[in-house]
């Protein structure tokens, strides 16, 4: 490992849930309750029913190396349920889009093939703050030096665009958008995606939107950069990327499968790292995937679930109302690390401070302070049980 390497791997810190393994060290969960484990966003659903007699189908394949852009027939079933889904006039299967195995390696590796570490003054990748923590890491790995966007409940956790200065946009190689919200469930509405594409117009860079989470809502269905693109006559979705995945659409984390969408120029230019370092999906899987994508009706139970979960946290709660997206509860507590050692402790819950999940900015503030972050994955009981059990924490 180069020295540089070493150095950028150093100055990163712990990734949160191994922080949080340290904070709960030592400490013993209240024995005489089941556990709850509210931490990792890892749904916990009954699988959809087309998933065994696929892969039994197809299990010759893992006889097979698999393409890292995808085999037939996943790219076409992606393209079909994005032209579905955000009522895209087209999207080529063929230069518009590549399968990912899951989209945090290629959240990860994007940094790596739009940050230029040799150029004169070190390009900003921006983020969201608190945020996915892989884009943070991406962007040190990268040599780029990360740009926090504080999203606070005074602005509804809305990362603020015209807060930045003219000259940080400029040197900014791209942007993270994270709609909905990890892990504050904020949406990206048509405004904000139109000024953020304007100002990359303007400032030439680029925008990469994590989109994991958009099936996941509380009401009102979130829109998609794409389809703000394709509205704005921006036909050949300049500038834009989109990852999502079947992780959380489909309650199926294990499958491995992503997708990656939008600027033919960007996604050949991914195409070409991703040749050299990405893992590519199992062929049986892919088959897997590719039914996933194609069927709605499982995504609309696991949609009913989850908003009952959150109807159910709430009402037990008593206060407060759930977030426009994802199946995060970003819950206020006065003191992030003490609520979740006690929650653990009293409780047996396992849940995440809020101030893993952000960073500490030039002034040492980290947005995400003062905050948990819940996981509503397990149903509707188990919801309502966390927050009868919250209740009952004593800090």
């Amino acid at each position: 490992m180069g020295k540089l390497t070493q150095a950028r791997l150093e100055s990163l810190g712990a990734y949160p849930f191994e922080r949080l393994k340290k904070l709960f060290s030592g400490l013993t969960p209240n024995p005489s309750l089941l556990h709850i484990d509210a931490g990792a966003g890892e749904p916990r659903l009954p699988l959809p029913k087309f998933v065994g007699d696929v892969l039994n189908a197809n299990l010759s394949g893992f006889s097979k190396y698999p393409a890292t852009r995808g085999n037939a027939p996943l790219p076409q079933a992606i393209a079909d349920w994005l032209k579905q889904r955000y009522k895209l006039a087209h999207i080529d299967a063929d230069t518009e889009i590549l399968t990912a195995n899951g989209t945090r390696e290629a959240l990860f590796a994007i940094a790596h093939a739009l940050v230029n570490p040799a150029a004169e003054q070190k390009p900003y990748v921006m983020m969201p703050n608190p945020m996915y923590q892989i884009y943070y890491g991406a962007a040190v790995t990268a040599g780029a030096k990360p740009y926090l966007l504080p999203c606070i409940a005074k602005h509804d956790f809305a990362p603020i665009l015209d807060a930045v200065s003219a000259e940080t946009w400029q040197n900014t190689a791209f942007v993270y958008v994270c709609s909905p919200s990890n892990p504050t469930g904020w949406i990206a509405g048509r405004n904000y995606y139109a000024r953020l594409l304007e100002l990359a117009d303007v400032h030439d860079f680029y925008i990469v939107a994590d989109e994991c989470y958009s099936e996941i809502y509380w009401q009102d269905k979130p829109l998609g950069l794409l389809e703000v693109a394709q509205d704005l006559g921006r036909d050949d979705y300049a500038r834009c990327l989109v990852m999502n995945s079947l992780s959380k659409r489909s309650a199926l984390p294990g499958l491995r499968s992503g997708l990656i969408a939008g600027d033919a120029d960007l996604i050949a230019h991914f195409a070409k790292l991703r040749s050299y370092t990405g893992v590519a999906t199992p062929l049986p899987l892919q088959h897997v995937a590719a039914a996933a994508w194609s069927d709605e009706v499982h995504v609309q139970q696991h949609l009913r679930i989850y908003r009952d979960s959150l109807a159910a946290f709430f009402d037990a709660w008593g206060e407060g109302e759930p977030p426009a997206g994802s199946f995060f509860v970003w819950l206020a507590v006065e003191n992030d690390e003490a609520f979740a050692k006690a929650a653990y402790e009293q409780q047996a819950i396992t849940l995440l401070p809020g101030s893993y999940l952000g960073a500490e900015d030039s002034d040492g503030y980290n947005a995400g302070s003062g905050f948990v972050r819940l996981a509503l994955v397990d149903g509707v009981k188990k919801a309502a049980e966390l927050a009868q059990r919250l209740k009952k924490v004593k800090v």
